[in-house]
């Protein structure tokens, strides 16, 4: 007879996963297929803990009840892929496995078959076993059986069918869009695919459904809703890949409030699907010039203070020359206050001083406030009056460390933005099991891009100004704010969207100010520009990463522990060896050479 490892069908049906049984399922016969966890070999007794998706269950094997079943078991290693079938008993008293949801029962054992060997893995594969991330990604099959992953990519679906029950019963209709569409550049390089059957033309991987779900609406759907797969060739960071999930939503003639209250419900039933949680919309609003004043970030983290002050009105007239001449530039003084709860030593702040001069250009100015008096290299500089009027503004008491930066604001404040999340960090002032959302509103339409020498898009060109500020776009289109609004949780932006352009003359208009010509326009969006002269009704929605929510909600720092086959920083797949050369007769079908 051949050996049952050969064989592509297993010798008998499963009946439970082997983490789903319970002492209610005492004096049961069972079958069961999963990995070896663990051999115990106590001579006469064999011990095994097999594991599948549910969890480990004990198997027990007596060479005097199953002699057969005893000599497979002596076989057996770890992660061989077996078959057991036996009945479900009680374990004897002091025998019990508290910290196993299966640890009152074992199974004995009077059938077994190896359905397949294995070599020893290259790291343990347990509950809170752990190896170097690229060693895991290398054989990312063997990693998705640790508990911790399986546990992941489950809550990832969980969050995911909350979110399509959610929609669906608000009356979204789920649509599919093209992978293989039309560059229209949209901020980040596209992916391009080559036609063979149309030489010397190009499709486009999506960076985003944007404009396939705005024709939508213009097509009477009213409300849409896709988890879309979207793709940017860009410079990649710890919590970003090439290919990611989008929740994409789209509506008809909506309201921000509108937008951002489905948006809060859709988040909500996740939250209530996954960890138990009730989450309580509406969430706080918080507008963009406000967030960077205060927090010098657009997705601040509002679980701890230490905001930033603008100090530059309490050292008007001071003799302090640096200050003094940032002053007389037009510039400012923006500070945060750390607590004396929290101490920096002399040489922190002089690494924090060197590390601020060498990647940002900017000086750090320093004071601890003693019961004495200010302490450190500028309190020397500083007269009594404007020492107090700042110990005012920043409301300052003894033990606490004044930092400033001075400079242009909008350089400025988002440095000390960072200084205060790496300072929060540092000393732990954010509770981890708190969540503080938010939505930052009144994003600008648009910011001059000094490298490119033009106005961009600060969310996308699409998005509609608001409609008290139509008048700026001639005049000061910088100052115009944009009908756009993101969801912040903890300093991390889950999502985001805007209302957007539904009239001909003004998309054309901002296409304009973004230094599109016409001719250009009609190239690239033509399709869309003639979609709205149809009668397209106004129109708004948003986009949430759905990775990004899948490792919020698993509580996990890396977005690649939610992703089953995600890539690197470099955007390489470790295990398949993607992207890797192909063959010179493809690439001759496709009329491409590559260049060395």
């Amino acid at each position: 007879m051949p050996d049952s490892k050969y064989s592509p069908l297993p010798p008998w049906q499963r009946t439970d996963y082997c983490g789903t049984l319970r002492a209610a399922d005492e004096g049961r016969d069972v079958a069961l297929l999963g990995w070896v966890a663990s051999r115990r070999d106590h001579g006469r007794l064999i011990f095994i803990d097999l594991r599948d998706r549910e969890g480990i269950v004990q198997l027990v094997f007596n060479p005097e009840h199953a002699a057969a079943a005893h000599t497979v078991a002596e076989k057996a290693r770890s992660e061989y892929y077996i078959a057991a079938r036996g009945k479900v008993v009680r374990r004897s008293e002091g025998t019990v496995n508290a910290e196993l949801p299966t640890g009152e029962i074992e199974v004995t054992v009077r059938e077994c078959e190896i359905l397949n060997t294995s070599p020893v893995p290259p790291f343990p594969i347990g509950e809170g076993e752990m190896a170097a991330e690229e060693l895991r990604l290398k054989n990312r099959y063997l990693d998705l059986r640790r508990p911790e992953m399986l546990r992941n990519l489950r809550t990832r679906h969980r969050a995911l069918k909350a979110v399509r029950d959610y929609l669906d019963e608000s009356g979204f209709i789920e649509v599919e869009t093209p992978i293989l569409w039309k560059s229209t550049p949209e901020g980040a390089r596209d992916y391009l695919v080559p036609s063979r059957v149309n030489p010397g033309k190009f499709y486009a991987l999506p960076q985003s459904p944007q404009l396939l779900k705005q024709l939508l609406m213009m097509s009477g759907f009213d409300r849409y809703y896709q988890v879309a797969r979207c793709f940017r060739d860009e410079d990649l960071r710890a919590n970003r890949q090439p290919e990611f999930t989008q929740i994409d939503l789209e509506m008809t003639c909506p309201r921000p409030e509108d937008v951002m209250s489905v948006a809060e419900g859709m988040i909500a039933a996740a939250y209530r699907a996954t960890l138990g949680i009730d989450i309580a919309p509406p969430f706080p609003r918080l507008a963009y010039a406000d967030a960077m004043e205060r927090f010098g970030s657009d997705k601040p983290d509002m679980r701890f203070g230490m905001e930033l002050r603008n100090l530059t009105g309490a050292f008007a007239g001071t003799t302090f020359k640096v200050f003094a001449d940032v002053i007389a530039r037009g510039e400012c003084i923006y500070a945060i206050t750390l607590p004396g709860a929290h101490q920096l030593s002399r040489r922190e702040l002089d690494e924090m001083a060197e590390a601020l001069r060498s990647r940002h250009g900017l000086g750090l100015a320093w004071a601890k406030i003693a019961q004495e008096g200010w302490q450190g290299p500028i309190a020397k500089h500083l007269g009594d009056a404007e020492k107090a009027r700042a110990a005012e503004a920043m409301a300052l008491k003894a033990g606490d460390t004044l930092l400033m930066v001075a400079g242009d604001a909008n350089k400025v404040r988002p440095v000390l933005g960072d200084l205060r999340l790496a300072l929060g960090e540092k000393f732990t002032m954010a509770a981890r099991d708190e969540r503080r959302f938010l939505w930052v509103v009144d994003f600008p339409l648009f910011e001059y891009s000094a490298e490119e020498k033009r106005l961009v898009a600060v969310n996308h060109p699409f998005t509609a100004p608001h409609p008290d500020d139509l008048e700026m776009l001639e005049s000061e289109p910088l100052k115009a704010r944009a009908l756009a609004y993101d969801m912040v949780l903890n300093g991390q932006e889950l999502g985001g969207g805007s209302i957007r352009i539904h009239n001909r003359d003004l998309q054309l208009k901002v296409m304009d100010l973004l230094g599109l010509t016409r001719e250009e326009a009609i190239d690239r969006f033509g399709f869309l520009l003639d979609a709205l002269t149809y009668g397209a009704p106004p129109h708004g929605g948003c986009a949430f990463g759905a990775d990004r929510l899948a490792m919020v909600l698993c509580g996990t720092d890396s977005i690649r522990d939610v992703i089953a086959f995600p890539k690197t920083q470099k955007a390489v797949d470790l295990m398949s060896g993607a992207p890797s050369e192909v063959s010179p007769r493809q690439l001759k079908e496709l009329g491409i050479k590559v260049m060395a």
